[in-house]
């Protein structure tokens, strides 16, 4: 029983995850092209309508307990884990969000322009 239910687990996370994929990568290839993976695994996530869904086929008798917290664990599953991908290893750096720190730690930029922040009088 809990092998056929793994089995079923993957494969629904699996079909969930490329129909989503399929749905926003090429979109943000064509707009987003130095983001589009970061884009499309961010944007891969259904938590709000699969729990509603899971939610309503429980109540309404459709599901069983078993079966909805097989789906539950999808969308969670589905949600959490190409989160943790995106953020990991495809997230965009950009210039402005590097910061180059000299010999102590300081940030040389910032250090500039406080001394020189200093060095102006405020009222003249």
């Amino acid at each position: 029983m809990i092998l056929l239910a793994l089995g079923l687990f993957l494969t629904l996370f699996g079909l969930k995850l490329a129909s989503k994929f399929v749905g926003v990568f090429f979109l943000s290839k064509k707009f987003i092209p130095q983001g589009a993976m970061y884009t499309t695994l961010l944007m891969s996530t259904g938590l709000t309508f699969g729990t509603i869904a899971s939610v309503f086929g429980l109540t309404s008798g459709i599901i069983d307990q078993v079966q909805y917290s097989l789906l539950v664990g999808v969308v969670i599953a589905s949600a959490v884990i190409p989160t943790f991908i995106a953020q990991k290893w495809f997230m965009p750096a950009y210039s402005e969000d590097i910061v180059e720190l000299n010999g102590n730690g300081q940030n040389d930029a910032a250090e500039k322009e406080f001394t020189d922040y200093k060095k102006e009088p405020l009222i003249k």
